[in-house]
């Protein structure tokens, strides 16, 4: 019996994961609820013990001593108590063996339900103190079970709970997944331990790091922080501890082997990794890569990083809805004002001449004497006269006399110059025309006499007045057109 008792104690320390002298406590305070349901008085004290060699199982109780005892269970008389203990006196307790030879059916049952009780509160004892002292450490889980609002993913020993806010956006969970977690906070409940686990943290990023890179896990390689968009990009500032080392090359590895493996644990999410350096403007000059940096201005007491940069790499700097931008200055800890050269050098144009404008009216003010109240007065009274003299010589309100000129003056004034110019540009010309005969007919050019020579001879086979007729309707033609070009030109004139 006694090596089936301990036999059962040896195979609940192993499944429980728990340490024997545990399990053989949580027995001993099971046996002292069912022995005081029986045995002994409900408000009595009792302890049991158990030889872990042995098995064998012993009960001691507090008694006292009296001179006749009326209720066995709590009392005993005086002379037994000196047997135990000579020094004892009357009313004083005294622990006394007093192991049952049997216990009932309730109390096993009793017995059986604290025990149960106190394995789990051993075993949530031993899961909360396991797993408290790996917060910030990756642990492997599978996913036991998918929600709208959480997965959980056991870890062997307790259920996890991955929340939705860390979860990865780009990945999508199914059961029986596996996947390394970062414990991110361990809390004691009166259910047990509640453990959150992350996949979105960026310690998880540098936890991987560590795991992948021998230099980064012994120190020769130091991660002096870590921005994160989770799912979409990570950048890793990296510095050496030790001369001759390549920060960057080290977690690169050869051929990108580690950080691929690094980037295949992260479901393809985009890792940067840059050399950091104490100079805060090369540092976010290097933060900001793949860009070209062409100047960078710090302002220390705003926190204020303004870097300028190429027109044509602006939106390379500032990357797909500013997120380069971004994880740059969280690696930084700096805000950052990105600038293209062309809007830099008009911003600093127009402070220069603002500057200069301001000086020049500092000049001005100094150099301009200042006028003493009596000559201000003066100033202002000859002001006033000349106005009121301006004013006097030439009022608004009094209309002009004009001399008005009779019109037919003003007619031979102006027709007198006017013809002697004409007479002197403008000779009279005469025109003879010769006479040609009248017809009634309208006839092409060649046919008329004098153009062409096809003309004359057919005006000499012609018989008769028709060609006389022809040379009179040519003639008026001509006529007609040279007093319309006479008539143009006096209107000219």
């Amino acid at each position: 019996m006694k090596s089936e008792f301990l036999l059962a104690i040896t195979q609940l320390s192993a499944e429980k994961r728990l340490p024997k002298e545990v399990v053989l406590s949580a027995v001993e305070s099971a046996l002292v609820s069912a022995y005081r349901k029986d045995n002994f008085a409900p408000n009595q004290n009792i302890e049991v013990k158990i030889n872990p060699n042995t098995g064998a199982v012993e009960v001691w109780a507090e008694k006292i001593a009296v001179e006749k005892p009326t209720d066995e269970r709590c009392e005993i008389s005086l002379e037994e108590a000196r047997r135990i203990n000579p020094d004892v006196q009357l009313d004083e307790t005294v622990i006394v063996e007093a192991t049952p030879p049997n216990a009932g059916r309730i109390a096993a049952q009793t017995a059986k339900q604290v025990i149960l009780q106190r394995l789990h509160e051993a075993e949530h004892s031993a899961i909360f103190e396991e797993y408290a002292g790996k917060e910030g450490d990756i642990v492997n889980g599978v996913v036991q079970r998918v929600e709208p609002r959480q997965v959980l993913v056991d870890l062997g020993r307790v259920e996890t709970i991955l929340p939705s806010a860390e979860q990865m956006p780009n990945e999508r969970y199914r059961v029986g997944q596996r996947l390394k977690v970062l414990l991110l906070e361990v809390v004691r409940t009166n259910k047990g331990p509640r453990v959150i686990v992350s996949r979105s943290h960026p310690d998880l990023v540098r936890r991987l790091f560590e795991m992948e890179v021998p230099e980064v896990f012994n120190g020769a390689v130091e991660i002096k922080s870590v921005a994160r968009e989770a799912g979409y990009r990570s950048k890793v500032a990296v510095a050496a501890r030790q001369e001759g080392i390549d920060p960057v090359g080290c977690c690169v590895g050869l051929r990108g082997i580690r950080i691929q493996n690094i980037v295949n644990e992260l479901s393809g999410e985009k890792i940067d990794v840059v050399l950091w350096n104490p100079n805060v403007a090369t540092f976010i000059a290097s933060a900001l890569s793949p860009a070209q940096i062409l100047q960078v201005e710090l302002n220390e007491e705003e926190g204020v990083a303004t870097v300028v940069v190429p027109d044509r790499q602006l939106s390379l700097a500032i990357g797909k809805e500013g997120q380069n931008a971004r994880l740059s200055a969280k690696l930084a800890g700096w805000r950052i004002d990105i600038k293209s050269a062309s809007v830099f050098e008009e911003e600093r144009a127009v402070l220069a001449r603002e500057g200069a404008e301001q000086e020049v009216t500092e000049e001005e003010a100094e150099e301009e004497p200042e006028l003493q109240p009596e000559a201000v007065t003066e100033a202002a009274l000859e002001a006033e006269e000349e106005e009121e003299t301006v004013t006097e010589a030439v009022p608004v309100d009094m209309p002009v006399d004009l001399e008005v000129l009779e019109p037919e003056a003003v007619d031979e004034a102006e027709e007198e110059p006017v013809a002697e110019e004409i007479e002197e540009f403008v000779q009279p010309v005469s025109f003879e025309m010769p006479a040609f005969p009248e017809t009634s007919e309208l006839r092409f050019a060649e046919d008329i006499a004098g153009f062409g020579p096809k003309a004359s001879k057919k005006k000499k086979k012609k018989k008769g007045g028709q060609g006389k007729d022809l040379d009179d309707e040519g003639v008026r033609l001509r006529r007609a057109r040279r007093q319309e070009v006479s008539s143009g030109d006096e209107d000219e004139y």
